[in-house]
């Protein structure tokens, strides 16, 4: 009945969600004992999709995403080829073609899924930016930066890297040497208690490492302290209207057995009351 806007209701989020009331397209909620208000009405989308008229960013020199209509004997899946209907076939890789989420079973022997790792999907979020460093002939962001900015006591932290150019969304990193996290400012995320981190950028690592997804491992602890319940968001895009600030996440994902899916992020502005 939530989303029912005849009626009011009161329902109870896990930590640091205490106690929220909806009523119409407003929700009011609790984080850390501090009120805010979200407006349900003003989805801000994050997402970087791929397929006809979407955005198709590509990374790692994987193949860009295909949807082609299945063929089955006399069938075809087009109704513009003549079929019945249209039934699609998607031949996608997270990692390389839009915006994904993922988890520890990324880098881990066992076997992880991201279903496993988000058990709930609605977030505290701050969104900051940041401008990237250059170290060495390579583009960071680098602990220097993330130390100017005050963090809030929030699940997930949303980076948007400067500059940020439109042609980030449908960017070919691939072969290019995208920036990346410095190992310090990876650590300084988990020593303050992030559990989510959302960025622009196609990796946290380097594009080439020999395999070493050094960042990776820092963030999610791997393998003494695994942080199990921990995710890794990679190439949103964060349009430069959206100001930074306190957000409500709802971090969306399907129900697929792999160490990465396609997902997508959405936040709503929180405001004071």
């Amino acid at each position: 009945m939530l989303y029912n806007s005849n009626k009011k209701s009161a329902f109870s989020f896990c930590f640091p969600f205490l106690f929220t009331n909806f009523e119409g397209m407003q929700l009011s909620i609790h984080i850390q004992q501090n009120p805010y208000q979200v407006d349900l009405s003003n989805p801000l989308n994050i997402t970087l999709g791929f397929g006809p008229d979407f955005e198709n960013p590509n990374a790692f020199h994987i193949d860009f995403a295909r949807i082609e209509p299945i063929r089955v004997g006399s069938f075809v899946g087009s109704v513009i080829e003549g079929g019945s209907a249209n039934c699609e076939i998607v031949t996608y890789c997270a990692h390389g073609n839009g915006t994904h989420t993922e988890g520890v079973g990324h880098i881990a022997s066992e076997r992880i899924s991201v279903h496993d790792v988000l058990q709930k999907h609605f977030f505290s979020a701050q969104l900051i930016t940041v401008p990237l460093i250059e170290i060495d002939g390579d583009w960071v962001i680098h602990d220097s930066e993330l130390a100017k900015h005050n963090f809030s006591n929030t699940d997930a932290i949303i980076i948007r890297t400067l500059p940020n150019d439109i042609d980030k969304r449908n960017r070919i990193w691939s072969g290019n040497n995208p920036p990346y996290f410095t190992l310090n400012a990876m650590q300084q995320l988990v020593d303050f208690g992030f559990s989510h981190l959302l960025t622009d950028l196609p990796s946290v690592d380097p594009e080439e490492d020999s395999g070493a997804l050094a960042a990776h491992r820092v963030w999610w602890q791997y393998p003494q302290n695994t942080r199990k319940n921990s995710s890794i968001t990679e190439l949103i895009y964060v349009n430069d209207s959206i100001q930074d600030g306190l957000y409500f996440l709802n971090l969306m994902v399907p129900k697929i057995a792999s160490d990465a899916v396609p997902s997508q992020p959405i936040l709503y502005p929180l405001l004071p009351i």
